[in-house]
């Protein structure tokens, strides 16, 4: 029983470290972006993030990289609000014209969602940016420092629709099945009555 109870314990205090070493890195719902002196420019990038919808993101080399050789790789990483990080991925993009363009579905009760770009220059050198770090899209629905935010945050958790459902249909849904109630009231008001 001592001995659950530790592993208990000490796994409270991981999730927890976890949890500030995120704090650490940004202020909540506060999106990490790429600053100047970087060899692309965002053409696209969906913000906030939203469990189970296609996120997005789209950026262009400069012209000068474009010239020279250079290629880009975008990597991402879905962190949960249970403090976990998924293992980083590097996507195969979609390149047009210097333009590289990947999406992907953040999983359900997802944090933010880390990205990176790898630029591979003309003499095979590399250079991450940002160097050592992630930029960050922040989910519609985050846990930071104890407590819930964003655009679906609800108290003590989350209230995020679900893929494909859109915020407004949910009103008109409600009254969908309201009015049905009523209906089906009212036939068994009439089959009770003959």
């Amino acid at each position: 029983m001592k001995r659950s109870l530790a592993l208990l314990t000490m796994m409270v205090v991981i999730t927890a470290m976890g949890q500030s070493a995120v704090a650490a890195g940004a202020e909540g719902g506060e999106d990490v972006n790429p600053e100047e002196d970087v060899p692309f420019s965002v053409l696209e990038r969906t913000t906030p993030s939203q469990d189970g919808v296609k996120w997005i993101l789209s950026v262009e080399l400069a012209d000068a990289a474009k010239e020279n050789g250079t290629t880009l790789a975008l990597t991402t990483q879905i962190c949960l609000n249970s403090g976990v990080c998924d293992p980083p991925v590097t996507h195969d993009a979609t390149v047009e014209n210097g333009v590289y363009t990947m999406s992907l579905s953040p999983p359900e009760d997802h944090s933010y969602v880390n990205w990176r770009v790898k630029a591979t220059y003309d003499d095979e050198s590399t250079e991450n940016f940002p160097d050592a770090d992630w930029y960050k899209t922040w989910s519609t629905c985050y846990y930071q420092e104890g407590g819930y935010g964003g655009e679906h945050a609800d108290g003590d958790g989350c209230d995020v629709p679900g893929a494909g459902e859109a915020e407004e249909s949910l009103p008109a849904l409600s009254t969908l099945v309201a009015v049905g109630a009523v209906g089906v009231a009212a036939v068994a008001f009439v089959v009770r009555r003959r």
